[in-house]
């Protein structure tokens, strides 16, 4: 957190940026929220959610049923868990049927350990042995970041995504390190069944990536 940069003082005008881009869908994270365990910025993100016409999916601070009911009666797509899902398969479970096909599980991990409250603690947990805990609970997805890369333009941690991918059946989204389209394309090459989405915010903000470019390239099945 202060290490941060702001590249617009207008979120709302952001996002509106990317949907006449052609992205087709927007992950919105309130990070005050993940600092403090509660929506800080939910009336700005629910503004965003309501003007977009496109998918949005929102994450921090979300850890009760209220908090996540609250963004999709909004019209969010989905919630991104994170700290409260640490230990809580209960509560996964419960949720994952309150709101089918619409709770993805944020795994953020530092050398393999799962980092929660904000990547301000890092857990014993092995972000792979977390990943294995939900399945069959629901969970549309898992949003797998690797916090040492996330904001570097380094590229992602292959490996790590290669292993998590090949140990779970759930649908993988990666997060973390994307540098250029060279990254997009390596996440595309991985099989089994592979990654169903990639997150990138560095390297739009930056111009490392041209988004009409990478959603050309994924929509590419050839390059699939």
């Amino acid at each position: 957190m202060d290490q941060e940069t702001v590249y617009s003082h207008d979120p709302l005008d952001t996002a509106r940026r990317w949907e006449e881009m052609g992205a087709e869908m927007l992950h919105l994270v309130d990070l005050d929220g993940a600092m403090s365990g509660r929506p800080v910025n939910g009336d700005l993100i629910k503004g965003i959610i309501c003007t977009l016409r496109i998918n949005v999916q929102v994450g921090g601070g979300i850890r009760d049923v209220e908090t996540a009911r609250y963004y999709l009666s909004a019209g969010a797509c989905r919630v991104v868990l994170g700290t409260a899902v640490v230990n809580n398969l209960e509560f996964v479970q419960t949720i994952s049927a309150a709101f089918p096909g619409k709770i993805v599980i944020g795994i953020d991990a530092s050398d393999g350990m799962v980092a929660v409250k904000g990547w301000t603690e890092v857990t014993g947990v092995d972000a792979i042995d977390m990943a294995r805990r939900f399945e069959g609970s629901g969970v549309r997805a898992i949003v797998f970041t690797d916090i040492k890369r996330d904001g570097t333009l380094t590229g992602p941690n292959l490996e790590s995504i290669e292993r998590l991918v090949s140990a779970v059946k759930i649908p993988i989204i990666a997060s973390g390190g994307i540098s250029g389209i060279e990254d997009i394309r390596a996440l595309l090459g991985i099989k089994k069944p592979g990654v169903e989405g990639v997150i990138v915010g560095k390297a739009l903000y930056s111009g490392a990536i041209d988004l009409r470019e990478a959603i050309a390239l994924s929509r590419d099945k050839e390059q699939i």
